[in-house]
């Protein structure tokens, strides 16, 4: 039997001037807000995902992409009339 490969929590780092980072396998990465604040401070907060840095309305759009229909299944692709 295969067993399931079981992936690593998200980590948070903090550095001596209050940096935070949240690290998923080794790359800057967050579902639930910044993945990068410098010094603490929210409003330079920057949004990553999988390593690649998004601005906030990107990393919002990429967030509600996640769930749902696949393309394939989305009727407004339907080419069938």
């Amino acid at each position: 039997m295969e067993e399931k490969k079981k992936f690593e929590n998200t980590r948070r780092l903090r550095s001596k001037d209050g940096t935070i980072a949240y690290v998923w396998e080794n790359k800057l990465h967050n579902w639930d807000g910044p993945a990068y604040i410098p010094q603490g401070n929210e409003r330079k907060a920057e949004y990553y995902i999988h390593g690649f840095q998004y601005s906030l309305d990107d990393w919002k759009e990429r967030k509600r992409e996640r769930f749902g229909l696949p393309w394939y299944k989305d009727p407004r692709f339907n080419s069938r009339h």
